[in-house]
């Protein structure tokens, strides 16, 4: 089995920055992809971002320039670095990832972002 841990999340001001993490109990670069998502209080659960297997990173619109993702393969952690932060980013972050020779992604257990006005 696979395990995925988020770390880093907190509470930040409107504008402000943050980075979590996520921490694979495997080589990330196993991994076909590792995604973010985020889960708001009455909102579906939408991705946020994701590293594919040969480092090229796609974005929603919705934080396009202002957030990034980085692999650190010496610590198998995948760090999704959000900038500009607005109130609207406040939800669960959650990380999950897709490896062979699982059919299935594996999740981690999520991180809460707040940013405050």
């Amino acid at each position: 089995q696979v395990q995925l841990v988020e770390s880093g999340g907190g509470l930040v001001q409107v504008g402000g920055s943050l980075t979590i993490s996520c921490k694979a109990s495997q080589a990330i670069s196993r991994f076909t992809s590792i995604n973010w998502f985020r889960e708001a209080p009455g909102k579906q659960r939408e991705v946020v971002g994701t590293v594919l297997g040969n480092g090229e990173t796609v974005y929603a619109d919705s934080v396009k320039g202002r957030f990034a993702i980085a692999r650190d393969e010496d610590k198998n952690t995948v760090h999704l670095q959000m900038n500009m932060l607005k109130s609207e980013d406040t939800a669960v972050y959650l990380c999950n990832g897709e490896i062979p020779p699982w059919s299935h992604p594996f999740w981690g257990q999520g991180t809460q972002v707040t940013v405050s006005s």
